[in-house]
């Protein structure tokens, strides 16, 4: 991908296209918005066979086209034995995924119907649901369809499945809760580029600690 080109403009993306990327069991990038995580985790999904609007590898579902083609820069490389399956939620898009698997049921597993209950609610028993299947878990900021709560049983439900050694965890998150995941490799994504962080050291948990301190002194400056 020629480097003057979208996204290879933005630093942590050039990173990677020029040295590559190693995930962890489970990786969490966190950064500010347009600085290119969505865009890593969306290439990460395509490369390995998942729709670009969320759902499992190999389903398909797309509704407006609007990925990059960044999955068409970069190869993944498996270990040996490592699950071919895998899930990419990403909350912006589940209301037209919940739709696609309700107009493409499973008929040799009834499944729950996610639209009956709320978003966050809906979200957690779609994991749970798929939490015995083994492969790739991609999510695109969780925490927008989660409230305080749900992002500690996300965590729960996530960390169970990588213990299990039934899967692999990548994340991008706006949350201090989600940045937290025990043992997780913790990525700051911004105009250096990537860079591995320790979680008291991120700038979102020191913005997020010093408004809780002090939301007056944030809130004043506002209109």
């Amino acid at each position: 991908m020629p480097r003057d080109e979208w996204p290879a403009t933005l630093p942590p993306v050039r990173q990677v296209l020029d040295d590559g990327f190693d995930l962890g069991p489970v990786t969490v990038l966190v950064g500010d918005n347009g600085v290119g995580k969505s865009t890593l985790v969306e290439a990460i999904a395509l490369a390995f066979g998942m729709a670009p609007e969320g759902g499992s590898t190999g389903s398909g579902h797309s509704t407006r086209p609007s990925e990059s083609s960044l999955w068409e820069h970069i190869r993944l490389e498996r270990d040996f034995g490592a699950a071919r399956s895998g899930f990419f939620l990403r909350a912006e898009t589940m209301h037209g995924f919940f739709t696609y698997l309700e107009q493409h049921p499973n008929l040799s597993r009834p499944e729950p119907v996610f639209h009956e209950r709320s978003h966050g609610e809906s979200f957690l028993d779609f994991v749970i649901d798929r939490a015995r299947w083994p492969g790739l878990w991609l999510l695109d900021e969780p925490e927008s369809a989660l409230s305080f709560s749900g992002c500690l049983t996300l965590v729960a439900l996530l960390q169970s499945i990588v213990e299990d050694g039934v899967g692999q965890v990548v994340l991008s998150t706006h949350s201090p809760v989600l940045a937290a995941f025990p043992d997780a490799t913790v990525i700051e994504v911004g105009e250096w580029g990537l860079r591995r962080s320790e979680w008291a050291d991120l700038d979102l948990v020191r913005d997020h600690r010093a408004f809780l301190q002090d939301p007056a002194r944030y809130l004043r400056h506002l209109g």
